[in-house]
């Protein structure tokens, strides 16, 4: 049974790695793959670390909020990224990737906008 207080956070982290599997799977399908790395590297990413995040808050694990943080992180990244190409594939990615960072910073009381300092994302 799914921990009730992540629900929503839950399914958009679903949604989202089922975005960015497709959307790699369609990139590979590109005529211009090599232009398509970054896309298709960052999609590999953002889906693994949703799936981890869906996992730790099934099982209420205390690391959610910290999980949730980096994959706020990685979904911003992946959808700067996708947002570049014009590719629908692309476009319901980044989308979805934009939901799901909303979601997880919600989830951890992490409020909305990016994190700054020492997260994932950091530059």
């Amino acid at each position: 049974m799914q921990n009730q207080q992540y629900e929503s956070c839950i399914e958009a982290c679903n949604d989202c790695a089922d975005a960015c599997d497709t959307c790699a799977a369609a990139c590979l399908k590109e005529d211009d793959v090599k232009m398509m790395a970054r896309c298709i590297a960052l999609d590999i990413d953002c889906a693994q670390l949703c799936r981890l995040a869906t996992a730790v808050m099934v099982r209420g694990g205390e690391a959610a909020a910290s999980i949730c943080q980096a994959c706020a992180d990685v979904c911003d990244m992946c959808a700067d990224e996708c947002s570049k190409h014009d590719a629908q594939h692309c476009k319901d990615c980044a989308a979805a990737c934009r939901r799901c960072a909303a979601e997880c910073r919600n989830m951890g009381g992490m409020g909305g906008g990016r994190a700054t300092g020492m997260g994932v994302g950091a530059h």
